[in-house]
């Protein structure tokens, strides 16, 4: 269709409507499409020419979608209808971007980040996609002009739950910023059908249930079927011999999976940039057999279509079982072995030389569930593309690296030789020769050493033969990082100690970051419309200009504004959870808040001590209600499904917070919360309310954190321990903006080694023995102390991470907490210099660090 040809009429009801015609184009007829994308020719490979919006043509557009993309008129269409409208209008908005940044990237041939991560939680894609575009405001009125109000189509998306905390959130940043600095890369990772679970509570304990996020549609996702990738599971190896003495050896699997792709755009801020995730979903190779289908057995007829997308149902499988286990490896081998095989067979030129690779791709392992990815890119190089062995190791050493996330030995994934050499046993054959030859260089290393040699070898022997898939990440991996000062230090002496021995120069450091345009400037619009007016909107994406915010802590009417800017995030909150979760919190109160996975080390059963503690003096008169700083506490999170643990915490939250919010001796004073289901969504409207950050883990186990990045940079105050990037938040807001309280790593380590007794800190600490008595009396639990007894008679006689070592200095901390918020005016100046001294922070700040330290060097 040329430019001048007509376009087909919008119809947004039954009859034409009339649309209000702006200044900027006064002869535009709201009833015709006009084409929000051209080209020179219509089969121009060239660039896209995209008009600038104006909200006559987004209307157009909308309208456009809505009628021949859903199939529907105005008045007739559901909010789905309107949503996906929406959301296909500013996803064309973007497209012309993203088709000339691929062109781009092509042409110039350059060096790529390949993001290998298991997890992506992207949050919901409007908003952001909206803000990355600049069309907020030009969408807003274009939606007002139809009678819709935006606010409730941006309710009406599902977030793709791919991930389970940090890690996902981490990744969904990373990429973020890789665009904002126009960074060629390609993020990897998993569709997975069903993700995170959603959780709801029946009688105060977790249940899971399937997150549907597709159910309704995703606009935002491109299927590219012709770009399968054909992946192979189980069999065997057959080694033949060469006229020339060469051996070379052939994988024939048992059976094989179809990995589709997915892609997604992902833009930068307002530069034109589109970057791509791209998700592999799992299909059968033959998902219907129509002989058995006629023969009456409809089960068996699509039993491989079923058994192959098992793949990528679930994020994380349940894994406390053998199918679990393997359903996990096959996920892992799974993604890389797509995400290989379409960088090189269908991104490179076909005439590439893949000697050069390392020119061309970085795999960055974002922790271990990539890391077969190692001996999957042997195999190409060795067995489909004739490498010698040599050859094909230097190549691989050097197109890899590995981002370590963890301090808890059981997060360092090992898999059992068995179920490897079952399920992918030409990479086990590749892991033992990497195994003997690496071995060779320790022994040389260091002569005589056989204890070091068994300790450093990539397969265990104890308590199973298995693979140790950190070690195989560090021996093939040009960098080694670690995610916080504290983290790496850690890593390189206590985690890898040997390795760093052998390979100093392997070990780095980056501390995390967070993306400051989701998390400050799309999630806390209003302290960013403070933030730009005060010192202008560069810092949306240069964070270290937050620092031109210091002297205004010192400005009265600055900090009447920053406290006006939290009062309206609060209330903003309260009305969400109201609806929500049918929670009526205290207005007034100190929002204190503690999100984070529920996980032992991160001690969400000392908070819990905590409030009991602040409940029993005030119901026993220990403490008047006047000399009492109102608190309510906000917990998110959600328990592993197989973490019988963490159940009975979340259960006994939920029961404690039954009790106090019921007591009228507490009512405005003491209130506890726990939302259920806290994902990227609710973390968008409950950090910039929150007052108080909890960063609680017991010094040594907490890699980084990322939430104490982004409650620091929304003008939360943190109470903490010397634990992850805390270390670096204190020394930057200074130690007199930080509640800095418990043992030191060393001291934990002191104290470990002495024989730690949780049973004796009970009996000589009068205040935890009171709490610990009232909860195991059966107080918050009806008189049932049975169900109390799993998370007491943890406390008293494991407390594997020192909660209750550390009870003490946290009530002390909590008391200087009380007195610092009782001056507003000094609270607001801590909370400013918070913000100000926080955009170290920024992911943007992390990705330069990557590419100095690892991705160029």
């Amino acid at each position: 269709m040329s430019e001048n040809s007509p376009t087909p009429p919008v119809v947004s009801d039954g009859a034409p409507q009339p649309v209000t015609v702006s200044d900027e184009s006064p002869s535009t007829d709201a009833r015709r499409i006009g084409p929000a994308f051209r080209t020179s020719h219509p089969l121009a490979s060239g660039p896209v020419v995209q008009p600038a919006p104006t909200v006559d043509g987004f209307v157009e557009t909308f309208l456009g979608e809505l009628n021949y993309g859903q199939g529907t008129l105005l008045s007739q269409s559901t909010l789905n209808d309107q949503y996906l409208a929406l959301a296909r209008t500013v996803r064309r908005y973007l497209m012309a971007d993203w088709l000339e940044t691929g062109a781009r990237r092509r042409h110039a041939q350059q060096k790529t980040v390949g993001y290998l991560s298991a997890e992506y939680l992207l949050g919901r894609q409007l908003g952001n996609n909206l803000l990355a575009t600049n069309l907020q405001d030009v969408a807003e009125e274009a939606m007002r002009r139809c009678g819709i109000d935006i606010a409730t189509l941006r309710a009406q998306e599902v977030e793709p739950g791919l991930g389970n905390g940090g890690l996902g959130r981490l990744a969904a940043c990373f990429v973020d910023s890789l665009a904002t600095m126009d960074v060629p890369t390609i993020g990897y990772g998993i569709r997975y059908e069903y993700g995170i679970f959603r959780q709801t509570f029946e009688d105060d304990r977790q249940v899971e249930l399937p997150d549907s996020w597709l159910s309704l549609g995703s606009p935002w996702e491109f299927p590219h079927p012709e770009r399968q990738v054909l992946v192979g599971f189980g069999g065997s190896t057959e080694t033949s011999t060469a006229a020339d003495g060469t051996q070379h050896t052939r994988w024939v699997p048992d059976w094989t999976v179809l990995g589709m792709p997915y892609h997604y755009m992902v833009p930068g801020f307002r530069n034109g940039v589109v970057n791509t995730l791209r998700l592999w979903s799992a299909r059968a190779t033959h998902a219907f057999d129509l002989q058995i289908f006629n023969a009456g057995d409809y089960t068996q007829a699509v039993r491989a279509q079923t058994f192959a997308e098992n793949i990528s149902k679930v994020l994380y499988p349940e894994d406390s079982t053998p199918q679990g286990k393997e359903l996990r490896l096959q996920q892992q081998y799974f993604f890389v072995a797509c995400s290989l095989h379409d960088f090189i067979d269908n991104t490179l030129p076909a005439d590439f030389d893949l000697h050069r690779l390392p020119e061309r791709i970085v795999f960055q392992l974002n922790d271990t569930h990539p890391v077969i990815a190692i001996p999957e890119l042997m195999r190409i190089l060795v067995d489909r593309k004739g490498f010698a062995w040599d050859e094909a190791w230097e190549v691989t050493q050097r197109c890899f690296a590995y981002t370590c996330h963890t301090l808890l030995p059981e997060a360092l994934e090992v898999w059992s030789v068995e179920l490897l050499g079952r399920l992918l046993p030409r990479h086990l054959e590749i892991i033992y020769r990497i195994n003997e030859e690496f071995l060779e260089q320790v022994r040389e290393a260091f002569p005589g050493d056989e204890m070091r040699v068994r300790r450093m070898s990539v397969i265990a022997e104890h308590p199973e033969r298995s693979v140790r898939m950190a070690y195989l990440a560090t021996v093939a991996g040009a960098k080694v990082n670690g995610v916080a000062e504290l983290h790496s230090q850690l890593l390189r002496d206590k985690v890898l100690p040997d390795f760093s021995q052998l390979w100093p120069e392997k070990f780095t450091n980056v501390t995390n970051g967070v993306t400051p345009r989701r998390f400050v400037r799309l999630a806390n619009r209003r302290l960013s419309e403070l933030l730009t007016d005060t010192i202008g909107e560069g810092w949306v994406t240069d964070l270290d200009r937050l620092r031109e915010l210091e002297p205004y802590a010192d400005d009265a009417s600055f900090r009447e504004e920053f406290r006006r800017v939290k009062r309206e995030n609060k209330e903003r909150l309260y009305r969400l959870l109201a609806v929500r979760d049918g929670l009526r919190l205290p207005q007034e109160a100190m929002l204190d808040v503690m999100v984070k996975r529920l996980h032992e080390y991160k001690r969400q059963t000392l908070k819990l001590l905590h409030i009991v503690s602040l409940y029993d003096d005030l119901v026993s008169g220990r403490v008047a209600p006047e000399e009492m700083t109102p608190r309510t506490v906000v917990f998110g999170a959600k328990a592993a499904p197989g973490y019988h643990l963490a159940k009975e915490i979340i259960f006994l939250v939920n029961s404690v917070a039954g009790v106090v919010n019921a007591d009228p001796r507490v009512q405005g004073l003491l209130s506890v919360a726990f939302p259920a289901n806290y994902n990227v969504t609710l973390a968008e409207k409950l950090i910039p309310a929150a007052d108080l950050s909890e960063q609680i883990s017991l010094a040594g186990k907490e890699a980084s954190g990322t939430g104490n990045m982004k409650f620091a940079l929304n003008g939360a105050l943190t109470i903490g321990t010397d634990d992850g990037a805390n270390v670096e938040i204190r020394r930057l807001v200074g130690d007199e903006n930080f509640f800095l309280f418990g043992m030191t790593e060393p001291e934990v380590e002191r104290r470990r080694a002495a024989g730690y007794t949780p049973a004796e800190v009970y009996e000589t600490t009068p205040a935890l023995r009171r709490t610990i008595d009232l909860v195991a009396s059966g107080h918050f639990t009806g008189g049932d102390r049975q169900a109390v007894a799993p998370v007491v008679d943890n406390l008293l006689h494991e407390d594997a991470f020192m909660a209750l070592a550390d009870f003490s200095s946290y009530l002390e901390a909590q008391s200087r907490v009380d007195a610092a918020y009782a001056d507003p005016e000094a609270w607001t100046r801590s909370a400013i210099l918070n913000v100000a001294r926080s955009g170290f922070f920024s992911s943007d700040r992390s990705m330069r660090d990557y590419l100095e330290r690892i991705w160029h060097s």
